[in-house]
């Protein structure tokens, strides 16, 4: 459906809503899939792109987390690692199995990870994604053979999942609209509706690519804002505690010959206490993350330097070549929703990751905190409460066995366009109408014309870092080859929508200042 289908929704003053969910990003779109499934009148509003902040800017993994189980939260790992298992079910074409290995330099440590793994393993149960063993030196090399040699004693492998979690979101978004409900993007809330006593009774919202404003009501509003949910709450109580305290994390994108091959290295100790990964994905390394605590969240945050450079020499302690600033392709950062405690220190690792669920005296719904992993649970929670509160029949959650749009297994997780799923062929099928767009946008990366075309036709992409940074993942895996693309895929965005010159240039110079914000130096 074409969003100005699903604006027509917007525009009748009658319609009740039977839940209105304020947000776009992972939970937000995982309570709107679930309140689809039940039948329930849905309505995602989402500021900016789908997963424009945080949700598009995780270190990719799908995890029980490893860290988490070290601090004893086994509650916490058992019901991630549940989940992580139904999104590998769910979404073969996004989801899948990644080894990692945890390089020993010290003798106590293979006996020490290898126990504490097999603990992972059987917290997974029947859910694992593979059996955790110990390596030899030759065996640890042979996989990771850029790994620093000296002292090198061996390694303990381990499984878990990965996923591309831009692209899950607008798998997500077109889960929903195949259920016949509606998200909608670039719509921000600017108020919440009250009668009735001050009871929350719907929003107002403005579009954001129109200026059109609209008056929503609903029986039941979620707050789903990710790391804005305090915003909204002040909306409906301006003496409200702030939830959140929010901390940000850096990401550094390198070239894959600093870790051939398919396998990633979990550090599990850094300086400051924490877990650090270098991950494989689209061809490129991940090395992350940081953890540092920030005042107020923001949709584009920057990189510090100390971050990066913290990044940098915990990679070449492990690492036979040395990481440079020079060799970074792109840095991205993304600041986590965690929930605030009242004795928080300003260390916010120490903060819980679990989801935080709470309803207002006004019957405001806000779900806060958590990770990816857990999204669908997230939110099967959140509208269990949202019926409760609106009043609605009681219908069970349908997404534990719900097949995600673009379903397929035995993907070539090598073919860029397995991402799509089962509509990989229908991309493959616009080089009929598009023949001379089905060459490579930029030799460094792997993406063609064609997937502007359906990004914008499909996936409701109407700028170009909504083609560029989440429908490909251009921004992230190089960012100055995405901004010599910027003018070709803003014609080609054009094209399609209409759009002239103008807006081709003014586009050009918005992701060009945004990219800036990827670049080191």
């Amino acid at each position: 459906m074409k969003r100005d289908q699903m604006i027509r929704q917007l525009e009748d003053p009658s319609k009740v809503w039977d839940v209105i969910i304020i947000g776009g990003g992972a939970t937000g779109l995982g309570a709107g899939v679930d309140a689809a499934t039940r039948g329930y009148d849905t309505l995602v509003l989402e500021q900016g792109d789908f997963a424009e902040a945080t949700s598009s800017r995780s270190t990719k993994l799908v995890h029980g987390g490893v860290r988490y189980l070290q601090q004893g939260n086994i509650a916490l790992v058992m019901d991630a690692l549940k989940e992580r298992g139904i999104m590998l079910k769910n979404a073969p074409h996004l989801v899948y199995n990644q080894a990692f290995i945890v390089p020993d330099y010290r003798w106590w440590e293979r006996p020490f990870y290898g126990i504490g793994m097999k603990l992972y393993d059987l917290l997974a149960g029947k859910l694992g994604f593979g059996a955790s063993k110990l390596l030899s030196r030759e065996e640890t090399l042979k996989r990771i053979p850029t790994l620093k040699t000296d002292g090198l004693k061996g390694g303990v492998v381990y499984h878990d999942g990965q996923f591309d979690d831009a692209r899950l979101a607008v798998t997500l978004a077109r889960t929903m609209e195949s259920l016949g409900q509606f998200p909608i993007n670039h719509i921000k809330v600017t108020g919440l509706l009250k009668e009735r006593g001050g009871i929350v009774e719907g929003v107002t919202a403005v579009d954001q690519l129109t200026g059109t404003e609209y008056t929503l009501k609903a029986k039941s509003v979620v707050n789903a804002a990710g790391i804005f949910v305090d915003s909204i709450r002040a909306m409906d109580d301006v003496k409200t505690r702030k939830l959140i305290a929010p901390s940000q994390g850096v990401h550094l994108i390198l070239d894959k010959t600093f870790a051939p091959g398919d396998t990633a290295v979990m550090v599990p100790h850094t300086d400051d206490g924490r877990v650090i990964f270098m991950v494989p994905w689209h061809d490129r390394v991940i090395v992350g993350t940081t953890d540092t605590p920030i005042k107020d969240p923001v949709m584009e945050p920057k990189a510090l330097d100390e971050e990066v450079d913290f990044l940098l020499t915990h990679a070449g302690r492990y690492l036979s070549r040395v990481p440079s600033k020079g060799d970074v392709l792109s840095v991205f950062t993304g600041i986590r929703p965690l929930i605030s405690g009242d004795d928080a220190d300003g260390k916010t690792s120490s903060l819980s990751r679990d989801h935080h669920l709470t309803i207002s005296t006004n019957g405001l719904i806000t779900i806060a905190g958590g990770k990816w992993t857990t999204y669908r649970k997230m939110g099967q929670d959140t509208i269990d409460r949202a019926a409760q509160i609106g009043g609605l029949p009681h219908r069970d959650s349908q997404t534990r066995d719900l097949k995600l749009h673009g379903w397929c297994v035995g993907s070539d997780l090598n073919d860029p366009l397995h991402v799509y799923g089962s509509y990989a062929g229908d991309v493959k099928e616009l080089a009929q109408e598009f023949p001379e767009l089905t060459g490579l946008l930029h030799p460094s990366l792997p993406y063609t014309g064609l997937e502007v075309v359906w990004a914008t036709r499909n996936e409701w992409a109407f700028t170009v870092a909504d083609v560029l940074s989440r429908r490909t993942r251009s921004l992230l895996l190089n960012a100055a080859a995405s901004v010599e693309v910027a003018p070709t895929v803003a014609a080609v965005m054009a094209k399609e929508l209409g759009k002239d010159q103008a807006w081709i240039d003014e586009q050009v110079a918005d992701y060009k200042a945004l990219a800036a914000n990827y670049m080191i130096g």
